[in-house]
């Protein structure tokens, strides 16, 4: 493929030394071997309003669109809280749409300090891919009890929870090449101007 593929992490912490972006790093750390570009996307870098549904759109408001719009896949990293994804990446997803989202790749990444390791959040993250009619990729990866997975320099000391880290980000990049392929453009493009079946049922 002559396009590169660029690929996108959110961070739904805003904490410092949080666990959360660390395994978001080994994600796009995986995207990056499979030969995409890569770009971690720290929420706590813009200042972003509460999604009220207003006419007025601050600026970071409209860099954070453009820098999701640019990837051609998204990685959305969370830690769960109540048995949710976090309120600051539920936000910064309100914030943008189909525009932004729409047709991209998407791979999951959760983070919790007790054994589960943030499915729950998952769940409800694969719920709102569907909901901005984005292709989240079937693997996804979670990591339960974090402080004992990272170290003080956000180096992962688990290599099975490594290697699925950095599967998610392959997954993403080698989906989202194929997306972005010429083969798929053609086959999208001669899908959608063929003839209808004269055997179907037209009712």
């Amino acid at each position: 493929m002559k396009t590169k593929i660029h690929i996108a992490g959110i961070c739904g912490s805003l904490r410092a030394g949080s666990y959360t972006r660390m395994a978001l790093a080994v994600a796009l750390r995986g995207a990056a071997a499979a030969g995409a570009t890569t770009q971690l996307i720290d929420l706590g870098d813009y200042r972003l309003s509460f999604c009220d549904g207003g006419a007025q759109v601050p600026a970071d408001v409209l860099r954070l669109r453009a820098d999701v719009q640019r990837a051609h896949g998204l990685i959305l990293a969370t830690p769960e809280y109540h048995g949710g994804y976090s309120g600051v990446l539920k936000n910064a997803l309100d914030l943008m749409g189909f525009d932004e989202i729409e047709g991209k790749l998407i791979g999951l990444v959760g983070v919790s300090g007790g054994a589960m390791g943030g499915i729950a959040a998952l769940n409800a993250l694969r719920e709102v891919g569907r909901a901005l009619h984005a292709w989240v990729v079937p693997e996804q990866a979670s990591v339960p009890a974090a402080s004992e997975v990272f170290d003080a320099a956000g180096q992962c000391q688990n290599p099975a929870i490594e290697k699925r880290l950095a599967g998610v980000g392959r997954q993403v990049a080698k989906f989202a090449g194929l997306h972005n392929s010429a083969a798929y453009r053609e086959f999208f493009q001669l899908w959608e101007t063929a003839r209808k079946n004269p055997g179907g049922d037209d009712r």
